[in-house]
């Protein structure tokens, strides 16, 4: 290795090691911009927790009331 190359080895290593604290930095950001997948739908996450919700029971019975009205 030449006297240059040796001179220069030093300051990549910092500009790496800045590098690499920066980009750690920037994924902690995004971290909090992107969620991970799902491991199901949606749909399923939900499904089943309005059973036995008397709300949620008048709100169908509502739509089916106005559905039937509308035929």
């Amino acid at each position: 290795m030449t006297p240059q190359q040796l001179q220069k080895q030093p300051q990549l290593e910092n500009r790496v090691a800045t590098l690499e604290t920066e980009l750690a930095q920037m994924k902690k950001l995004l971290a909090n911009f992107i969620q991970p997948e799902p491991s199901s739908p949606w749909w399923q996450q939900i499904a089943g927790s309005f059973e036995n919700d008397p709300d949620f029971d008048e709100a169908v019975r509502l739509g089916q009331e106005w559905r039937k009205a509308a035929e």
